[in-house]
């Protein structure tokens, strides 16, 4: 006990000087920083003694910060001593510009005019486009503006229309019956011989993809003309009473946004049609897949009568149904065939009731806003039919995206149908000959058709095809035109001559006359614009 009492006492000096040095020492305080800001022309300098971030800062020293002002460095970083943070100003302002867009001058060959001589057919008007740019102001100073997206087409220009005459001339080739032909929306005529070749409308307005038919006897031209001014859908049936008139007339029917139109065979003066309402959805129209018969007083392009064979039935035209059915009279017209995305059949004339396929295909829809059809040609007896098949596929690829296109007969009874050419290309468009007689006195023919220089891509524009014809059943074929070493037709319009013993087609733009015996082809127009020609006595 005594000897922890000592100890006490020993300890009590030491213990006491330690309390008083702990005392006597200063409280350590936060070190200053310094830190410079640079905003709005100035030069700030602040010191600071506590732990703070730069968006902190700029708070208590109340620089408020625009939506697009950038600061340096980054709001989230801690300030440290001698940091320089600079806050730059930043504004963007919008402008937009107004400029001409200069006309084209495009140029026509037109064949009643003299070599070298120019006419203005339509002036050239400038079209008018609205660029926007933005620019960004960083401290007041301007930076070079940065154009907001894609300039906006205010009004697109017209071009210039001259017509020109041509600078070569065409020998004359006979043309047995009359042939017509569409170049530069009108509809052109020449009967006898090539260089009788005439317009008979001047509008320059012509749908070529709805009608263009002459009557059985060549007289009269079935035309649809657009009525709209930009490209949807739109268009009105006209009558050309007589196309060898000096003077043709051109008379309005009443049928109007027609999808498919055309004679009836065997009936004076009478014209089936299928039509369509203005959509707003591609592909710009829905088809009603109606069919009408409409008999007219040729002198005034009146109605006599309107009869509906096939009534209005938006979706009975098969898969697609919205695009449209198309039809093909058979050549006395006791026949009618009717064609959907995916099967060819005939029409109950009598009911109007569309009698079973006669041949059936998958549907060949590459975009799910298209679909093809095929088309139809009739033997000359009325027995068979001839189309394009749409085939299996050849690989890994859908039923649907097929590349194969076969051409096809069929017996209208239903008997059998048969392919007679693999692979033909999907715008092979076969067509029978009208009746030869051979010299033994036998009615012959022939069957005309495109094949596809590479058969498993034939879609496309650029597409080459030959003309080749054949026998009835397919054999002995030949390619007829062009010759041997030249581009393949691009342009898929050919007619047969009303004897079979010529086809006109269309090749690079100009209508040609090739001799179906000896294959000699002979260009008879110039103005490289030709489409779809029809031939008939």
């Amino acid at each position: 006990m005594v000897a922890f009492t000592l100890m006490i006492k020993l300890l009590h000096p030491l213990l006491l000087c330690l309390t008083l040095l702990v005392a006597c020492t200063p409280v350590a305080e936060d070190p200053v920083m310094v830190v410079y800001v640079v905003v709005d022309g100035r030069n700030l300098t602040y010191d600071v003694s506590e732990p703070i971030t730069v968006g902190e800062f700029l708070d208590q020293i109340e620089v408020s910060l625009g939506e697009l002002d950038a600061v340096s460095p980054q709001l989230f970083t801690q300030v440290s001593d001698g940091i320089q943070i600079t806050v730059r100003r930043i504004s963007e302002e919008t402008y937009c510009e107004d400029n001409e867009i200069p006309y084209e001058r495009r140029t026509l060959i037109d064949e009643r005019l003299e070599a070298g001589a120019e006419v203005l057919f339509e002036p050239g008007q400038n079209g008018l486009e609205r660029q926007c740019f933005r620019v960004q102001v960083v401290d007041g100073i301007r930076a070079a503006p940065v154009a907001v997206g894609a300039a906006t087409i205010i009004t697109s220009p017209r071009p210039e229309v001259v017509y020109v005459g041509p600078t070569t001339t065409l020998d004359p080739v006979e043309v047995r019956g009359t042939l017509a032909y569409i170049s530069g929306g009108n509809a052109w005529v020449m009967r006898g011989s090539s260089d009788t070749r005439h317009p008979v409308t001047n509008t320059s307005d012509l749908d070529p993809l709805r009608a263009f038919s002459l009557s059985p006897d060549g007289r009269q031209l079935l035309i649809t003309r657009i009525t709209t001014e930009d490209s949807t859908f739109g268009n009105q049936l006209h009558l050309i009473p007589d196309v060898n008139a000096a003077q043709p007339e051109v008379l309005p029917l009443l049928p109007t946004n027609i999808l498919w139109a055309d004679w009836v065979p065997g009936r004076t003066n009478t014209l089936s049609y299928t039509r369509a309402e203005p959509r707003p959805t591609s592909p710009g129209w829905g088809a009603f897949n109606d069919l009408w018969l409409m008999t007219i007083d040729p002198s005034t392009g009146e109605e006599v009568v309107i009869t509906p064979l096939i009534e209005e039935s938006p979706g009975r035209g098969g898969p697609f149904s919205w695009w449209g059915r198309s039809y093909a009279w058979s050549p006395d017209g006791s026949q009618l065939a009717w064609v959907h995305a995916d099967g060819v059949g005939t029409v109950n004339l009598d009911s109007g009731e569309l009698n079973p396929p006669l041949a059936q295909y998958e549907v060949f829809s590459p975009r799910s806003d298209w679909s093809w059809r095929t088309t139809v040609s009739w033997s000359p007896d009325n027995s068979l039919m001839t189309a394009v098949i749409h085939g299996p596929p050849v690989g890994s690829e859908s039923p649907e995206r097929s590349p194969v296109f076969d051409v096809a007969l069929m017996d209208t009874t239903g008997a059998f149908s048969a392919t007679v050419v693999d692979q033909a290309g999907i715008w092979a468009l076969p067509k029978f000959s009208p009746t030869l007689n051979s010299p033994d006195g036998l009615a012959t023919g022939y069957l005309a058709y495109l094949k596809a220089r590479q058969p498993l891509v034939s879609v496309g524009d650029s597409a080459e095809y030959d003309l080749v014809i054949a026998d009835f059943d397919g054999s002995n074929a030949r390619i007829l035109f062009p010759a041997e070493g030249q581009r393949g037709i691009t342009q898929r319009d050919y007619a047969w001559s009303p004897d079979g013993t010529q086809i006109a087609a269309v090749y690079q733009g100009n209508i040609w006359v090739i001799d179906v015996i000896s294959g000699v082809a002979s260009q008879v127009t110039l103005d490289g614009g030709a489409q779809s020609p029809v031939w008939m006595p």
